[in-house]
């Protein structure tokens, strides 16, 4: 799995597609951030604390709130105040899938990841993202 592509400009790539992630996920409400971390382990908000933790060493961090706010394209207040509330089943499947997320980590230890990933996943709440004093 280590065969990573190679381009001259794979960063601003990897940036273009992370934009339309983010554009295509603020169309499709319906899929809810409870059924992401069911199904994939990250959600919307695991996006935004990723966000923050990438520019935690910048000149200029971003809050959680404010990486939220850009992941989301508006407050976060106002998107969780149009979701349901999460079923039973559906916060058992984000329990198992939290748990396959540790169980993939802890065998990926022999390659080569990304380390502050890897110390913050799962990144949902409460978020591992810390500002910097």
């Amino acid at each position: 799995m280590s065969d990573a592509v190679t381009h001259p400009e794979m960063e601003r790539l990897e940036a273009a597609a992370f934009r339309r992630l983010l554009e295509h996920l603020r169309l499709r409400e319906d899929a809810t951030n409870i059924e992401l971390m069911g199904l994939a382990g990250f959600c919307r908000n695991c996006l935004a604390d990723w966000l923050a933790e990438a520019s935690i060493d910048t000149p200029h961090p971003l809050t959680r709130e404010e990486a939220r706010t850009h992941v989301y394209a508006e407050p976060y207040a106002d998107f969780k105040a149009r979701q349901p509330e999460a079923t039973p089943e559906q916060l058992a499947r984000m329990e198992a899938s939290l748990a396959r997320n540790a169980e993939v980590r802890a065998t990926a230890k022999g390659r080569k990841l990304d380390e502050q990933l890897e110390a913050s996943f799962p990144a949902s709440d409460p978020p591992g993202v810390t500002r910097p004093a």
